[in-house]
């Protein structure tokens, strides 16, 4: 039996999966926090410090991108599968942490990116400039953070710095850089690689989406698992644990 045939006839909730999501989501969040705080009020800028700082923003990147890749799996319920309350929670919780995001305007954007892939309805889609990164991500940047995001943002860095005393330089290299950095990463993993059109070529079905040929430990690293994108759109019940490479 092939690996396609496996997929297929694998159930939509399996066991422990609410419990399983759930345990993977604490210790991405979890992880996330202890990291912050570290970086931004207990790291100090020594000759050895100036060694694990990038190791630091490398990781709070990743850890960033999973922030919204649990939201993004509760968008679907299949972070708690049957409990929609905790999907939300869980998810307005990571989008919060993330950049100052509002889960259910996120959810219904991406909802519609669902219904029509790589089409001028689609809200993460560009169709002026359909392989082009630099327009695309622009555009993507300006659709999703907006005036609400930068207040939040802004209100939460200066009660950092001038409240509980952070370094202004901690906040931009540990709160700040991972940040644009996981953004510019989704972007490039999530959505431009798997939905751009290529000069030559098409896609294989309607689902215009296309899937990276990453290994395991790099398509963790990439975008935990979100590359494999048309399998994503092809079942989108499966949280990002799930997804397995078919095509």
């Amino acid at each position: 039996m092939t690996a396609a045939a496996d997929i297929a006839t694998e159930p939509r909730v399996v066991p422990n999966q609410a419990l399983i999501g759930l345990g993977l989501a604490a210790l991405i969040l979890g992880g996330w926090v202890g990291l912050h705080v570290y970086g931004v009020h207990l790291h100090r800028w020594t000759a050895w410090s100036w060694l694990t700082a990038p190791l630091v923003i490398a990781v709070q990147t990743w850890l960033n991108v999973g922030l919204f890749i649990t939201a993004h799996d509760a968008m679907h319920g299949s972070l708690a599968p049957g409990r929609p309350a905790v999907n939300r929670w869980v998810g307005r919780l990571a989008l919060f942490l993330y950049a100052g995001f509002r889960y259910d305007r996120l959810a219904e954007a991406h909802y519609a990116h669902h219904r029509a892939p790589g089409s001028a309805e689609d809200p993460d889609f560009h169709p002026d400039a359909p392989h082009a990164f630099r327009p695309w991500i622009v555009g993507f940047i300006r659709r999703y953070f907006g005036l609400f995001e930068f207040t939040v943002l802004t209100v939460a860095g200066l009660i950092t710095v001038l409240v509980l005393g952070a370094s202004l330089v901690n906040v931009l290299v540990f709160w700040a850089l991972p940040a644009v950095l996981s953004a510019v990463q989704l972007f490039t993993f999530g959505t431009w690689l798997p939905h751009r059109h290529e000069r030559e070529g098409g896609f294989v079905d309607g689902h215009n989406a296309r899937s990276s040929n990453y290994g395991f430990w790099l398509s963790l690293l990439t975008c935990f698992h979100f590359g494999r994108h048309l399998e994503h759109h092809r079942e989108p019940w499966r949280p990002w644990w799930r997804l397995k490479r078919t095509v």
